[in-house]
């Protein structure tokens, strides 16, 4: 139960950190607004999330 309440615990502060970087840094970040990046922005987490998942199914498969 502990465990899992550091792991709430660090996402939380995680998702924090992420928001205020957002928030104060991203305005001054210049990404021109072109459908190549809008594909990148929505795609990239997606692809990310592949790659972990198949990384962990490769690392299970061979245990």
């Amino acid at each position: 139960m502990e465990n899992q309440l550091g792991l709430v615990l660090k996402l939380l502060l995680l998702s924090a950190l992420l928001s205020v970087l957002i928030k104060y840094a991203g305005p001054s970040l210049s990404i021109p607004v072109t459908a190549t990046n809008a594909l990148i922005i929505v795609l990239l987490p997606i692809v990310i999330m592949a790659i972990a998942l198949l990384w962990r199914f490769q690392a299970q498969k061979q245990n």
